[in-house]
C-alpha cells in the first residue's frame, strides 16, 4: 500500500537517456519508428493523390523499411535463436510496403488504402504499445525508470 501511496504522489521523469544508451539500432528503430508515426497521421488527414501526398508517401515507406530492417539488429527478446515473434511483423511490412506501392502505381487506390492502414495500424500502433510494457526502453523513456 505503501508503494502505491509513494508512486501517486510523484511524477514520471520522461527522459530520452535510455532510449540514447542502449545499442545504436534502438534509437534509429525507434525515432524512425515516431517519425513514421506522426507522417502517417498527416497522410491520415491529408488530401490523397497529390504530390504533397505522394512525397510524404515516400518517405514513410522509407521510415518504415528503416523500421522494420533495423528490427533485424535488436534482440531484446529471444523466443527463436535471435528472434522474437516481432521479426515475423517485420518481414510482414517488408513486403506489404511495395506491394502498396505498387497498388497505388496501379491505380488499385483501395487496395492501396488497406495495406497502408494495417501496416500503419499493426506495425506502429499495436507494435508501438508494445514498446511500452515494463522492462522496454521506451516504458522507461515514457514512464521513468
Amino acid at each position: 500500500m505503501l508503494i502505491l501511496f509513494t508512486w501517486v504522489g510523484r511524477r514520471p521523469r520522461t527522459s530520452v537517456a535510455p532510449l540514447l544508451e542502449a545499442a545504436p539500432a534502438i534509437p534509429l528503430h525507434a525515432f524512425a519508428a515516431m517519425a513514421a508515426f506522426v507522417l502517417g497521421l498527416v497522410q491520415f488527414a491529408a488530401p490523397k493523390g497529390t504530390l504533397p501526398h505522394r512525397t510524404i508517401g515516400w518517405i514513410w515507406v522509407g521510415l518504415m523499411a528503416v523500421v522494420a530492417a533495423s528490427s533485424f539488429w535488436i534482440h531484446q527478446i529471444r523466443l527463436v535463436g535471435p528472434f522474437s515473434p516481432i521479426h515475423l511483423l517485420s518481414i510482414f511490412t517488408l513486403v506489404m510496403l511495395p506491394l502498396a506501392v505498387w497498388r497505388a502505381h496501379i491505380h488499385r487506390v483501395s487496395d492501396h488504402r488497406r495495406i497502408m492502414i494495417m501496416t500503419f495500424v499493426g506495425a506502429l500502433v499495436i507494435a508501438g504499445l508494445f514498446t511500452l510494457m515494463p522492462g522496454r526502453i521506451m516504458h522507461r523513456v515514457i514512464f521513468g525508470a
